[in-house]
């Protein structure tokens, strides 16, 4: 947790913290103040206006009732000199108090945390007494938050998503019953395809140089890397930078159609469709989907699932707007899913993003069992497939 510092006293601290009008201020109870906290998020996602939360805690060294009352304090100062349009609530109820300021549009983001600390203890210690100010501790969370895809920070802090559990939007029942389908069916796949597998294998090392598999960090649910695995498709040493950009401009809603055997835009891909480092096997693995069979292994390792989103490239997710990154944080990502089965590389980046997200809000086992009973289809007719 941060510990605040002495106020400079500057006139830049007004911006954030105003006196309230005269009269008793609402106090959000735990639940009403987490739900908030969600809304708020939400808005920001539409709106791309940030907000900052506070939080302010006793710590377990302090009695319940003590504790009570040092936070009640605190409550009161905070009512007397925060805007009307900032929310103060209980976080934990009788633990640790939080204030959410929000329409932060013309000030220095990067500034506000540190002018926040400054003036927040400046007004507490008047309040409160060096005494009682040093056993509360403060910590910042700013929306929206940093996304650090290296592996050292996990990209959604929790306080900031309370409306999606640490297991996704899954509860404990439906959670184990799609795990126990992804691990049955993985393992049924893998029997029953393995002579598939070790020919498609074969295919691919006679035919150039290199791999059999090919190795690539994935982002997977709350954003975290796992080894993503398919059969090689690719020339060993080929530049990503063109799939990059490409990527990138989708993702912006920027990309140009790719005609499919010169059908024009209407049946056009939003995917490089000659690409020159794609070799001959890898063209036919790609167009029967059959390079994404490696991934039942890591469906069985648990870093996916049979059905759900797509993993994205870590340079996908740095391309994200605000709204998109929810597309990792509801359920595990897939290998196929209401995207592969409704048009896959014909649909604009949004209009994926919006499926995964209906996927995740009405997701039961028969929803799964029905997107893989469509899949072969979808994989046959070759939709969008390239």
């Amino acid at each position: 947790m941060t510990k605040p510092v002495r106020s400079n006293g500057s006139d830049h601290n007004s911006a954030f913290l105003r006196p309230m009008p005269e009269g008793e201020r609402e106090v959000l109870p735990e639940q009403a103040f987490r739900r908030m906290i969600a809304v708020q998020r939400k808005r920001t996602e539409r709106t791309s206006v940030p907000f900052l939360l506070m939080l302010l805690a006793t710590g377990d060294q302090q009695s319940e009732e003590k504790s009570f009352q040092l936070l009640t304090k605190i409550i009161a100062a905070l009512s007397a000199s925060t805007r009307e349009t900032d929310v103060i609530g209980w976080h934990t109820q009788a633990k640790c108090v939080g204030v959410l300021f929000t329409d932060l549009v013309d000030l220095d983001q990067k500034a506000i945390p540190a002018v926040m600390l400054s003036r927040i203890g400046s007004i507490l210690r008047d309040h409160l007494g060096r005494e009682q100010f040093s056993q509360i501790s403060i910590s910042f969370h700013f929306y929206p938050d940093r996304w650090d895809h290296d592996g050292s920070q996990r990209p959604s802090n929790p306080v900031l998503y309370p409306d999606v559990p640490v297991g996704g939007n899954l509860s404990t029942l439906l959670s184990l019953t799609k795990r126990v389908m992804d691990i049955c069916g993985s393992l049924l796949l893998l029997i029953v395809g393995s002579p598939l597998l070790l020919i498609v294998a074969i295919s691919v090392k006679i035919s150039s140089a290199g791999p059999i598999l090919y190795r690539q960090r994935r982002v997977g649910q709350h954003g975290c890397l796992f080894t993503f695995l398919k059969f090689r498709s690719m020339y060993v040493g080929s530049d990503f930078t063109v799939h990059r950009n490409y990527v990138t401009k989708f993702i912006a809603g920027q990309a140009e159609r790719y005609s499919v055997d010169g059908g024009g835009d209407a049946s056009g891909v939003y995917k490089l469709t000659k690409d020159s480092r794609i070799t001959p096997i890898g063209a036919f693995l790609r167009r029967t989907s059959l390079d994404e069979l490696p991934q039942l292994f890591n469906v069985l390792k648990g870093d996916m699932s049979l059905v759900g989103p797509r993993p994205a490239i870590p340079y996908e997710v740095a391309a994200y707007r605000t709204w998109h990154r929810r597309r990792l944080l509801e359920v595990k990502p897939g290998i196929t899913g209401l995207w592969q089965v409704n048009g896959r590389s014909r649909v604009g980046f949004d209009e994926m993003v919006r499926l995964d997200l209906r996927y995740a809000r009405e997701w039961s086992p028969l929803l799964d069992l029905k997107i893989m009973l469509r899949t072969p289809h979808a994989v046959i007719q070759g939709a969008g497939a390239h």
